[in-house]
C-alpha cells in the first residue's frame, strides 16, 4: 500500500475521485459543536472576498501592469458587495516580485480603483504568504481599535517581472550623469566590457542558500520518501477537483476581467488542465536531473492574478447590514531552517495556530493548504503524521495528527488554480470559508509554506448568517 492510499487518496479518474465529496448543505449549523479561543477581544470578520482569474503568465493578462489586475479586484469586491468606497479605514496588498513604478501597489491600486485619496494604504511582502500578511496586518489594526473597515488581499504579475542590469553595467551607467566632456563620456564608454551585457534574470530561489525551491522540494519529498507516482498522482486529483468545482460552479469568488484589446471577458483560470497518468509519466524531471521525482506536471506555475477581501469588526458588518461569510479566530506565523526546512511551514504552523484557539485537528472541518508542489505537499502529511519527526525534530511529544483526505483541498489548490504567489492567501481564505457554508461544517484551517523557510496558520469559524 502506499503513502496516498494509507492517507486515502487513490490514482484513477474524476468517477474514482468523486468519493472524497462530502454531502454538501447550505443549511446553517446552529449547534456550535466547539468554541475557539478568539485571538484578539473583538470578533473580527470575513465579510467577503474575491479574486481575478488566476491565468498562466505569458497569456491574456499580459499587456497588463501589476496595479491594473489589483484594482479589478478591488473593483470586484466593491461591485459584488455593494459597499460605500468612502467607509473603508485602510487598505493593505501583498506582492512579492515588484514592479518598480508602483512599489507602493496598494496605493496606486486604490487609486486607480477610485477608493478616495484620504485612505491610507500600504503594501506588504512574505513571499507566498503575502496577502495571508496583509489580512493578519489588518485584523492587528481592527482589533486594537484603530479602523473598523479594511480591505485586503494581493497581487502577482509574472508575466513581466524586472529584468536588471548587470552589477558591473549599473554601476557604469550610474557614472554616465557625471560625465560632463565628450572626453570623459568617451572614456566611459571604452570601460564597457561584453560581458556587462549580459541581464540578471529573477529566481525563485533562496538568497541564503542560492537552492530554487524546486530543488528543494526534491530534496524534501526525497526525505520522506515520496515518489514521483505519489506526487503525480496528488496533482491529478488536483486538477480533476478544481474542474469538477468549477463545472459545479462553486468558485463564486471569480470576478471577469476584460483586458484591453481582448473580445471578451476573462471569466475561468487558464490552468487547470486535467492529464492522464501516461501523460504525466512521460515528463522529465525539472530541477533534480535525472533521478528527481518534481516535474512541471507535479509543481504549481508561474502565474498572474489578484485578489481582494473585505475585513470588518462584527459590530460594523451588523450595523452596516452586511451578512459575514466567517469569523477569523486565530492566526500564527513560523519559521524555520531555510536550507532543509523550506517547505514544512505547514507542519510547524498547525499545531501551533489550533493550541492558540484551543482546538484539535479533529475540531477542523475543512483543511486548505496551499500546494507549492505535489512533493511538498505530501511530505508535510507524512510530517505531520510522525511521530518520530514531531519528538526528535519538532520537539512535540507525538505527531501533530493524521490529515483527512476527505476534508483536504476538495476544490483543487495552487497546483491546479494556480500560485500567484501575492494572491493565494485570499483564496484560500475563501475558499475556506465557502467550502463552510456548503459542506455544513463550523471550522476551516489554512496552512501555507513560503520562501525563507516560512509559514502562515490560520482558523476561521462559519458565521451564523453566512451565505454563498
Amino acid at each position: 500500500m502506499n503513502r496516498l492510499s494509507k492517507i486515502g487518496l487513490k490514482s484513477g479518474s474524476s468517477a474514482q475521485l468523486s468519493g472524497f465529496a462530502r454531502s454538501l448543505s447550505t443549511t446553517p449549523n446552529l449547534q456550535a459543536k466547539k468554541q475557539a479561543k478568539n485571538a484578539g477581544s473583538k470578533n473580527l470578520v470575513l465579510v467577503d472576498g474575491v479574486r481575478t482569474p488566476f491565468l498562466m503568465s505569458g497569456t491574456d493578462y499580459k499587456s497588463l501592469m501589476p496595479h491594473d489586475l489589483q484594482r479589478y479586484a478591488m473593483m470586484g469586491l466593491v461591485n459584488k458587495t455593494g459597499l460605500d468606497k468612502s467607509l473603508v479605514d485602510y487598505i493593505c496588498m501583498g506582492t512579492v516580485i515588484q514592479e518598480v513604478k508602483t512599489s507602493n501597489i496598494a496605493r496606486e491600486a486604490a487609486l486607480g480603483a477610485g477608493f478616495s485619496d484620504r485612505i491610507p494604504a500600504h503594501t506588504v511582502t512574505m513571499a507566498c504568504i503575502s496577502s495571508n500578511q496583509a489580512i493578519t496586518t489588518c485584523l492587528g489594526l481592527m482589533n486594537a481599535g484603530v479602523y473598523d473597515i479594511c480591505i485586503a488581499g494581493g497581487v502577482e504579475f509574472m508575466s513581466d517581472v524586472p529584468i536588471r542590469h548587470s552589477r558591473k553595467m549599473r554601476q557604469l551607467l550610474m557614472k554616465v550623469p557625471k560625465a560632463k566632456s565628450v572626453g570623459a563620456k568617451l572614456s566611459l564608454l571604452g570601460e564597457l566590457r561584453p560581458s556587462y551585457l549580459a541581464p540578471e534574470l529573477p529566481a525563485i530561489a533562496e538568497f541564503s542558500t542560492n537552492e530554487t525551491m524546486g530543488h528543494s522540494a526534491d530534496r524534501l519529498a526525497a526525505t520522506f520518501g515520496v515518489s514521483r507516482k505519489e506526487q503525480d498522482d496528488f496533482a491529478r486529483r488536483s486538477h480533476e477537483q478544481a474542474a469538477a468545482a468549477r463545472d459545479k460552479g462553486y468558485l463564486t469568488d471569480i470576478v471577469p476581467v476584460k483586458v484591453p484589446k481582448g473580445k471578451d471577458f476573462v471569466t475561468i483560470d487558464n490552468g487547470i488542465r486535467p492529464s492522464t497518468e501516461a501523460q504525466m509519466a512521460k515528463l522529465k524531471p525539472a530541477f533534480v536531473k535525472p533521478h528527481g521525482t518534481v516535474t512541471a506536471a507535479n509543481s504549481s506555475y508561474l502565474t498572474d492574478g489578484a485578489s481582494a477581501c473585505l475585513l470588518m469588526t462584527e459590530e460594523k458588518a451588523k450595523e452596516l447590514g452586511f451578512a459575514p461569510k466567517a469569523y477569523l479566530r486565530a492566526y500564527t506565523y513560523v519559521s524555520q531552517d531555510p536550507k532543509d526546512q523550506l517547505l514544512l511551514g505547514p507542519t510547524y504552523a498547525t499545531p501551533k495556530v489550533l493550541q492558540q484557539a484551543g482546538l484539535e485537528l479533529k475540531d477542523m472541518d475543512v483543511l486548505e493548504y496551499h500546494e507549492a508542489f505535489a512533493g511538498q505537499i505530501l511530505a508535510n502529511v507524512a510530517a505531520m503524521d510522525s511521530d518520530a519527526f514531531a519528538q526528535n525534530t519538532m520537539g512535540l511529544k507525538q505527531k501533530v495528527g493524521t490529515i483527512d483526505m476527505n476534508k483536504f483541498n476538495l476544490w483543487g489548490g495552487s497546483l491546479s488554480i494556480g500560485h500567484p504567489f501575492g494572491a493565494t492567501g485570499v483564496r484560500l481564505a475563501m475558499h475556506t470559508a465557502n467550502r463552510m457554508i456548503r459542506e455544513d461544517g463550523q471550522f476551516g484551517l489554512i496552512a501555507a509554506c513560503a520562501a525563507g523557510g516560512q509559514g502562515v496558520g490560520m482558523i476561521m469559524e462559519r458565521h451564523p448568517d453566512a451565505k454563498i
